[in-house]
């Protein structure tokens, strides 16, 4: 996920674990990967967050 999509969508460049349920309205299609890097609470990166779907 860009931090465009972050900002326009979440309203945050810094994505953290509490935005993870919201990620579902980037899904838009079949045959998708994504990935987000999320922060904790002093806006250091923690982790990398990967969602998708295989269409299965």
């Amino acid at each position: 996920m860009t931090e465009d999509e972050a900002l326009r969508v979440l309203d945050t460049r810094k994505l953290t674990r509490a935005h993870v349920p919201r990620f579902e309205e980037f899904d838009h299609w079949r045959w998708y990967g994504r990935c987000a890097v999320l922060h904790d609470d002093q806006g250091e990166p923690q982790e990398i967050y990967f969602w998708g779907f295989s269409g299965d």
